[in-house]
């Protein structure tokens, strides 16, 4: 595996230090094995259904084992701490547990009864010939636990992928309940740790996460839809926070299934527990996963807030704004309304620039959305097709608009074959507004720092390290970074593509022609000397 490549490096460090390392080292290979024995699991368990249809249920019983141990976890926490060593809510009566369904609700923002546990509905899910109707009236009842209080909108439709009467996973209800089963004992099964509340036990989130990225990259484009790549994630949180301090509020109103948004919950958010996660979907299936991530990963339903609508078109969370950091990877050249809606040219996000994008590809529209929800303080990292940097037209317009203004800070040319379903080299530009240090756009060439891993590339930490390294010091390096004054950058039609700016190593073997033309006259030599032979051969041969 590429983690254990690292190791080299050891004898950098002190024995203390290699001790940690070497833990560490552990821990990722038992993960890896942990994922793809899970990986396989869910593979052999789908028999002929689509994989990409069947996540559903491998992904919503991850969900629903998680939220049982939950809520286990926290009654018996309390409990425990009052003195009641032997208390146990999986073994309680309905009856009795329904004295902390508020208490639950406020705290949890859901309640669940024992027998709804997934503990106690797996024990006996073979003998159970309802069970479909028996989890869909568990679902129905975890969601109905929050009508009328904070969390309704957490918590509403989380289980509605979760379709037990789907007959592509069984013609017949009996056919169906067998596969349910399959599903809730190898879920069961799983390692997956159970102590909801131990800060240093991520199992269920991470392969929550893993199981998500195989999907995606199983599903190819239209996983790529949901998902982006956890090194690219983390190179955008990176840049987010860099110098950024007093992060409260992280927005990405393209969030998928919130890959990025959670980048920060295990940096930013450890030394905030109260950071505030804000995003938008417009896709439902993906918009549950969000949320449903958002859980696994420990963040409380008041510290999330995300919604289903349109995000160019009916914008969610205006009234929250402004953000202090902005991460997004929207849908590249999407196809939208644009100038064929009249009233969006005087939308207060789109109206600065006076033109909209084109119809054609939305790009730029969710960089001015996403201008607009910043603060003037904070930052913004965006993935971007990289035809938005040079074309013409309205986004040049806007182009324009961005470098007069000197909103844009940073363009990173990435490497190709990132993403899943995207073979092209994306980019990321970054938007500042009052914090930026000079008049300037910096160009980073980050096309070559990859590695190969099967069909894909992957930016391994000293990529994302020296990405942050060049972003950091601002300055030129050769073939690597440029920093450009934003006059120059009109001048030049206002391109902001990478190769415009930062010099391309010339990699070309050198040719030495004095060596070439001894070779040659070698050759020649040879030749005749090879000709007379075959001439007095024919010869011989004639006599």
């Amino acid at each position: 595996m590429l983690y254990w490549k690292k190791i080299v490096t050891l004898q950098r460090y002190s024995s203390t230090d290699k001790k940690s390392i070497i833990r560490y080292m552990a821990t990722m290979k038992e993960r890896a094995e942990l994922h793809k024995t899970i990986w396989k699991i869910a593979n052999d368990l789908r028999g002929s259904v689509d994989g990409w249809e069947f996540k559903a249920y491998v992904l919503g019983s991850i969900f629903y084992r998680f939220i049982s141990e939950n809520i286990c976890d926290y009654f018996n926490g309390r409990m425990h701490e009052a003195g009641y060593a032997d208390f146990d809510y999986v073994k309680m009566s309905d009856a009795e547990a329904e004295g902390g369904r508020t208490d639950a609700i406020q705290t949890k923002g859901f309640f669940m009864l024992p027998s709804q546990l997934f503990q106690n509905v797996v024990k006996h899910a073979d003998k159970d010939e309802n069970l479909n109707e028996h989890l869909t009236e568990i679902f129905h009842s975890i969601e109905a636990s929050a009508v009328g209080t904070p969390s309704e909108d957490d918590l509403r439709g989380l289980f509605s992928d979760f379709a037990v009467d789907n007959t592509k996973i069984g013609a017949t209800v009996i056919a169906r309940n067998q596969l349910l089963v399959k599903v809730l004992k190898a879920v069961d099964d799983m390692d997956l740790g159970s102590r909801y509340d131990d800060t240093d036990n991520d199992t269920f989130g991470d392969t929550y996460e893993f199981l998500m990225q195989m999907y995606a990259s199983s599903a190819g484009k239209s996983g790529g839809e949901f998902f982006t790549p956890q090194q690219v994630s983390e190179l955008l949180a990176r840049i987010a926070a860099h110098d950024n301090p007093n992060i409260q509020k992280v927005y990405d109103p393209a969030c998928g299934s919130g890959s990025l948004l959670l980048k920060f919950a295990k940096t930013v958010g450890k030394e905030n527990p109260n950071l505030q996660y804000f995003g938008q979907e417009v896709n439902p299936t993906t918009y549950n996963l969000c949320r449903i991530n958002m859980f696994l990963h420990n963040v409380n339903y008041d510290n999330f807030d995300i919604r289903l609508e349109d995000t160019l078109l009916k914008p969610q969370h205006m009234q929250d704004a402004p953000f202090d950091a902005i991460v997004s990877n929207p849908p590249y050249s999407l196809k939208w309304v644009g100038k064929d809606n009249a009233i969006l040219i005087n939308d207060e996000r789109y109206a600065p620039a006076g033109v909209l994008a084109p119809k054609s590809a939305a790009d730029l529209a969710f960089t001015m959305h996403m201008l607009w929800h910043l603060s003037e303080k904070g930052t913004a990292a965006i993935v971007e097709f990289p035809g938005v940097l040079y074309r013409g037209g309205d986004e040049k317009k806007i182009r324009q608009y961005l470098v007069k203004n000197n909103f844009v800070d940073t363009v990173i040319q990435l490497p190709a074959n990132l993403f899943f379903g995207v073979g092209i080299a994306t980019c990321i530009i970054v938007l500042k507004k009052s914090a930026k240090r000079d008049s300037s756009v910096l160009f980073i060439d980050a096309s070559k720092l990859f590695q190969k891993d099967g069909n894909k590339n992957i930016l391994l930490p000293e990529h994302q390290d020296k990405i942050m390294e060049l972003f950091a010091n601002r300055k030129d390096e050769q073939y690597l970074a440029k920093l450009v004054k934003n006059d120059d950058i009109l001048e030049n039609d206002c391109n902001l593509s990478v190769s415009s700016y930062v010099e391309q190593e010339d990699t070309r073997e050198v040719i030495n022609i004095t060596e070439v033309n001894a070779k040659l006259k070698a050759l020649v030599s040879e030749g005749n000397e090879l000709n007379a032979k075959i001439a007095t051969i024919i010869k011989e041969l004639g006599e």
